[in-house]
């Protein structure tokens, strides 16, 4: 198996991946997993497509993250394996549909306007 390149975005984070076969080291940013979340949960986010899969100890994972704050970039980074998990094997994808894994959240932070303090909050109201 060569190696294969996926991207995943989630609010302003954006995860670039390259997947090869390995035993089952993810490195982000030149640091290991447990370094770069040390949250449980958020390692949790990150390996979710690898143990629906059973595939956690089958390949090295080289991760460039960049943007967002740790759990944008948590689930960037779980997009970006569970569209490089399908490249290498097609026949993968329903199972990680259903587990929601291929679904880009669209969610993204809504603009300010002009004339208000934010998006949609408005300055205090005076009648007189």
């Amino acid at each position: 198996m060569e190696t294969v390149n996926a991207v995943g975005r989630r609010k302003a984070a954006v995860a670039r991946v390259i997947v090869k076969e390995g035993n089952g080291t993810i490195t982000i940013n030149k640091r290991p997993l447990d370094v770069y979340f040390p949250s449980s949960i958020l390692q949790y986010i990150v390996k979710q497509p690898l143990l629906t899969l059973e595939a956690a100890e089958k390949y090295d994972i080289l991760v460039n993250l960049d943007g967002g704050g740790y759990k944008g970039q948590a689930e960037a980074l779980r997009l970006a394996i569970a569209r490089a998990l399908v490249k290498i094997n097609p026949e993968d994808k329903p199972a990680l549909r259903a587990e929601g894994f291929m679904t880009r959240d669209p969610r993204v932070v809504e603009r300010k306007k002009p004339g208000r303090p934010k998006a949609r909050k408005r300055f205090q109201f005076s009648k007189r």
